[in-house]
């Protein structure tokens, strides 16, 4: 099938396989993580420092994660940093499970998953290319990838709050701990070629990252794009570090209810990366990217209102379908337009944008629904949301100014094509 055409790469599928049994685990982690902090402290505002303490080292550590991708053995990298969460995972297990967790310890293993994920996520975005090769595949490889990583995201808190129920939490912990045996084993198992391992290069780290921000700051369609996903995380960190509190406080449901609401919003998500996996190219994901933003903020101001648990689950699923597609897309336009040696940088900066500013909005989001509540909080940051689509909206048809040279060089638009093109440039500006 069409969808899965990258499927024939076996390093690929080897690394779907291995990412798609531990991101089940990650998610499962997740949901208990926020259960027992929120259990344990009753405190909307402890929410937002778990979240603040997983996130936030990627926001320092992200660029010389990118550096490391850009120079060093990917596989290498990958394989350690899965080590080192695999250990963090049992630690928690095991606190928990012999009754002696407290919140402190939460959010000192947090800190040390965030300290890992912020070498191991740009190096796993990037080496998505040295699996497929060919470039006319990189936005179905990425698709596909989201596609595994939103899976889990229905499977994973389903199971959670089944298990919370049962359990308690430290069995998620377990289980993720154990799920990342099967992505070591993937790595293990790829056969990589030298150049997919990349090559020293002879300038200093500090000078390496310098030259990474310089080349964003200067390319206005990655600094665009980047900008516009650093107010998205920020505002739409809100209503995942909220969610225990809307399914205990709000619709008056437990563990069971909080993991029907994580998995609503994986339904969504898995739909948008399914339709994301069935394009046959980038062009037109620039609108896409004003489309979803906008989907994003309009359904997170609707479930500020709700209270009705289908209801609830209904517009989560909007949101999780907003948000998903925005980011992937967002996510496609940077690896494709990126050049070869920066593109690991360049995926630390969309990293820190998606992921390092996330812990922003956590604290942001805990001190205002601890002051106005979680409606409230939702609104505002929905609105914020509408606000940055606005300003990117205005700023596509510089942005595909600039991409489109990009892209017939790459022949994704034929030279034929673009003649034409630019000839209504400016009256009828084509697809990115």
């Amino acid at each position: 099938m069409e969808i899965f055409r990258t499927l024939k790469y076996r390093n690929f599928r080897l690394f779907l396989i291995g990412q798609g049994i531990s991101t089940v685990g990650t998610w499962m982690q997740a949901v208990a993580s926020g259960w027992l902090a929120y259990r344990l402290t009753n405190s909307p505002f402890m929410l937002g420092v778990v979240g603040f303490a997983s996130q936030a080292p990627i926001f320092l550590l992200g660029p010389f994660g990118g550096f490391l991708a850009d120079i060093g053995n990917k596989r290498r990298i990958l394989i350690v940093t899965q080590v080192i969460s695999m250990a963090q995972a049992l630690v928690l297990a095991a606190l928990t499970i012999s009754g002696r967790i407290e919140v402190w310890h939460i959010i000192i293993l947090s800190v040390v998953l965030g300290c890992v994920n912020s070498f191991d996520m740009p190096v796993r975005q990037s080496f998505v290319v040295d699996m497929v090769e060919d470039k006319d595949a990189l936005g179905n490889a990425i698709a596909l990838n989201s596609l595994q990583f939103n899976v889990a995201r229905l499977i994973g808190p389903s199971i959670a709050g089944i298990l919370i129920a049962a359990f308690g939490e430290g069995i998620c912990f377990l289980m993720n701990g154990l799920s990342f045996i099967a992505v070591i084993w993937s790595l293990a198992a790829m056969r990589v070629a030298a150049r997919a391992a990349g090559k020293p290069k002879n300038y200093k780290v500090v000078d390496s990252i310098r030259e990474g921000f310089d080349y964003v700051r200067g390319s206005l369609p990655i600094r665009y794009i980047l900008l516009l996903i650093s107010v998205i995380s920020i505002t739409g960190t809100s209503y995942v570090v909220l969610m225990p509190v809307f399914a205990k406080d709000v619709i008056g449901g437990g563990a069971t209810t909080l993991g029907f609401l994580m998995s609503s919003a994986g339904v969504g998500a898995l739909a948008a990366t399914i339709y994301l996996a069935s394009r046959k190219t980038v062009r037109g994901l620039g609108r896409m990217i004003v489309v979803c933003s906008s989907l994003f903020g309009i359904s997170l101001f609707a479930f500020s209102f709700s209270k009705n648990l289908l209801v609830s689950m209904f517009i989560l699923a909007v949101t999780g379908f907003g948000i998903i597609a925005h980011m992937a897309a967002s996510n496609t336009i940077l690896q494709t337009i990126a050049d070869d040696d920066k593109r690991g940088r360049v995926m630390s900066f969309y990293m820190i944008a998606f992921i390092g500013m996330a812990p922003i909005g956590s604290l942001i989001s805990g001190m205002l629904a601890s002051s106005i509540g979680v409606s409230g909080t939702l609104m505002i940051c929905a609105g914020v949301s509408l606000a940055a689509s606005a300003v990117f909206y205005r700023k596509l048809p510089e942005i595909r100014r600039v991409i489109h040279p990009i892209y017939r060089k790459m022949g994704i638009i034929p030279e034929v094509a673009a003649g034409l093109n630019a000839v209504n440039e400016f009256s009828r500006p084509p697809e990115d």
